[in-house]
């Protein structure tokens, strides 16, 4: 059984990937600042599912070290200073990048154009296999992954086929269809894609309900 270590497991996105993946065949450790909210979720997640394998842990130093795959659910500006801590301990392991790097006004990201919240986090963690996802799915989507009768697509960009693959695994337990876009540079393409749902959201208020969906033959 594969160990999962959510940090900010707390946030909307957090408790949402949580409550999702305590579907699956995990032990998840989920982790944020504050322990009370994240116990809330542990009684929740134990509530609609008593033999899930979840317990809140304090510490995301100890979390990620346990861990085989290390989820960070933080907002992009919060990402450094949490890459920094889990630096030593995120060896050769899987860390999936959700972050969308949007500014203030949500017109734009504050990344340059050539890089991306995921190629920055590899540069942080030059050790561990940074896999970008969950990043073009609203916390909403978890609950209904299924969408006008349509399953929303998520899309997964990293260097390694292996951690590919098992992110895959995650993004089918949380019930979308995993599309593996490319390597980790398409990661650029997939955060300007959230921008630019989160844009037609509010022009069109679709009530943080959406999501991406390839049509094809």
């Amino acid at each position: 059984m594969q160990t999962i270590a959510i940090i900010g497991a707390s946030g909307n996105m957090g408790s949402a990937i949580s409550k999702s993946l305590s579907k699956g065949n995990y032990r998840l450790l989920l982790c944020a600042s504050r322990q009370d909210k994240v116990q809330a979720v542990v009684e929740e997640i134990k509530s609609g599912n008593p033999a899930a394998d979840v317990e809140t842990i304090d510490c995301s130093v100890e979390a990620s070290w346990e861990a085989d795959i290390i989820i960070v659910a933080v907002p992009f500006a919060a990402e450094k200073e949490v890459a920094q801590k889990i630096r030593e301990v995120a060896n050769q392991k899987v860390f999936i990048s959700i972050s969308n790097p949007l500014n203030d006004t949500y017109n734009g990201l504050v990344t340059a154009p050539d890089t991306s919240a995921a190629e920055e986090l590899q540069k942080l963690l030059p050790n561990a296999k940074v896999v970008k996802a969950f990043n073009t799915t609203f916390a909403a989507d978890f609950a209904t992954p299924v969408i006008a009768g349509q399953q929303a697509d998520a899309f997964i960009a990293g260097n390694d086929e292996e951690a590919l693959q098992t992110v895959s695994e995650l993004v089918s337990t949380a019930g979308f269809n995993p599309i593996v876009a490319g390597d980790l540079a398409v990661s650029r393409t997939l955060e300007r894609m959230q921008l630019l749902l989160i844009q037609l959201n509010m022009k069109y208020d679709y009530n943080w309900l959406a999501g991406w969906k390839i049509l094809h033959q």
